[in-house]
């Protein structure tokens, strides 16, 4: 593969987190064998809207990805992100390293990010008051990059 610059352009591994299964492994079965990953919507009561199907993603433990701070900080659409890059890295035994870490880079696609942080957030603003609201509410929303 080649940019509009002409450079070269190496993908050394795929990662995976998809309603149809949270590993590649899972996934590309989930692929070969058909399975769809759309069902009833387990999140949130979604029972006031119209469609109350969707493509969840389910059975995911972000605390298998990194550690629990960071993922009580980072929204769930990020926790993805960062399992997705991590297990691309390991597919691709691939080290991040000193010497290779400015030639490295994750590319992911997200038209918003935290809608849930944001969700919570207007809750405990509007139960509990201004004062109660993380001070990480913003980071936590926007998608920004992580070094893996």
């Amino acid at each position: 593969m080649t940019t509009d610059s002409g450079r070269r352009v190496v993908i050394t591994g795929l990662g995976a987190v998809t309603p149809i299964g949270n590993t590649l492994a899972e996934y590309w079965e989930g692929l070969m064998s058909g399975r769809n990953g759309i069902g009833s919507i387990t999140l949130f009561d979604a029972s006031r809207h119209d469609c109350r199907i969707a493509g969840e993603v389910k059975g995911f433990d972000p605390h298998a990805h990194m550690e629990r701070k960071e993922a009580k900080r980072t929204d769930r659409f990020a926790q993805f992100a960062i399992a997705a890059s991590k297990m691309a890295l390991a597919d691709g035994n691939f080290k991040i390293t000193d010497l290779n870490s400015e030639q490295v880079g994750v590319m992911i696609g997200t038209g918003i990010g935290g809608l849930k942080v944001m969700e919570e957030q207007q809750e405990i603003n509007l139960t509990r008051g201004p004062d109660r609201c993380s001070p990480f509410m913003a980071a936590m929303m926007i998608a920004t990059w992580r070094r893996a």
